[in-house]
């Protein structure tokens, strides 16, 4: 199979990413075939050497392009997938998956009739540590997963954030960003999200959208996950808490930093350090530092390859559908003061 051509609607930071991605770290598995969607599109197309497309209908019905990538903001996703997969082409759409439950499962059942790959950009199941932790629960290292503590935690404010994410339709933070944490939870057991109690808001004055949320989660086989997500965390914030989880096994303890260390002790034994990663360089490389990029560029190897493969990406659109039930569960048990079930 030639290079795998390549559309990308939306030229924001994720535009950008994924631009970087292609060109730089999977040039000979993939081509960069256009660029739509956005203020920044024709610069972005012109600095990676791809077409700028006028619209992303137009993009979508080229025929050089056999995949695309959906990067804009959280409310047009179903709009740009829907329209990707009925006309054949491979997708992969940056989390949250869809704005409803319901336009998820269109996603998919257009992707299952055209027999075409649906992978969520979950890229945490890709970073360093989070990958060793997975593996040391695989191999039963700390048992059966009794509890889980989920730590999404981000200093400075709304204000961080790009103007589009404070606006109501693309709802807020937990849906936008703590849809790692569910994600996590769910891809280190094993296991689906049976309740949620949770509160959700804001904590800062004047914000439209839901900054900060506390969620306790029911696992189908009983085990108890929490997740707090928030973006509104005074600096310098917590160490240790952007991505970060505490996980209770039968026999030991797991403590993961996403960003730095990954720790287990087994059997009451001493803490072992099992990996690190180093830290991002974002005031010197910047956002596309190669230590960030590491887990864009893995999922995009994934992606492409379940496409050459004819086999499910490691992170499927069932995956970004149950996300985004929990997440909208949450906000409802938010609104109702009431445990919910995801949808």
């Amino acid at each position: 199979m030639s290079a795998i051509g390549i559309g990308i609607i939306g030229s924001g930071f994720m535009g950008l990413t994924y631009s970087e991605t292609l060109t730089k770290y999977c040039a000979e598995q993939a081509r960069l075939v256009a660029i739509t969607g956005g203020s920044r599109a024709a610069g972005l197309a012109k600095q990676y050497g791809a077409a700028c497309e006028a619209d992303a209908e137009t993009l979508i019905a080229r025929r050089d392009i056999d995949a695309v990538i959906v990067a804009t903001p959280h409310a047009t996703h179903a709009e740009y997938a829907l329209a990707a997969a009925k006309a054949g082409k491979h997708l992969l759409i940056e989390k949250p998956m869809a704005s409803t439950v319901a336009e998820c499962d269109a996603i998919n059942a257009a992707c299952e009739k055209a027999g075409v790959n649906c992978a969520i950009a979950f890229t945490q199941r890709f970073r360093t540590c989070n990958v060793a932790a997975k593996r040391l629960i695989d191999e039963g290292r700390i048992g059966r997963i009794l509890l889980i503590k989920e730590l999404a935690l981000n200093p400075g404010g709304m204000g961080t954030l790009p103007p589009w994410q404070n606006t109501p339709e693309n709802l807020g933070t937990l849906f936008g960003h703590g849809v790692h944490g569910i994600d996590r939870i769910r891809w280190f057991t094993g296991r689906e999200i049976k309740t949620v109690y949770a509160r959700c808001g804001s904590i800062e004055p004047g914000v439209r959208v839901e900054g900060t949320s506390m969620l306790l989660m029911e696992l189908a086989d009983g085990a108890t996950a929490s997740l707090w997500e928030s973006f509104q965390i005074p600096r310098p914030g917590f160490p240790r808490s952007a991505f970060a989880a505490w996980i209770v096994g039968e026999r030991g303890l797991i403590d993961l930093d996403a960003y730095g260390e990954l720790r287990v002790s087994t059997n009451g034994g001493p803490w072992e350090v099992v990996e690190t990663q180093a830290p991002i360089d974002w005031a010197g490389k910047g956002k596309l530092d190669p230590v960030r990029m590491q887990s864009y560029r893995d999922h995009m190897n994934d992606f492409l390859a379940s496409i050459r493969e004819k086999r499910p990406p490691r992170a499927t659109g069932i995956d970004g559908r149950q996300s985004v039930a929990v997440a909208l569960a949450a906000y409802e048990s938010s609104k109702k003061r009431a445990e919910v079930r995801p949808a």
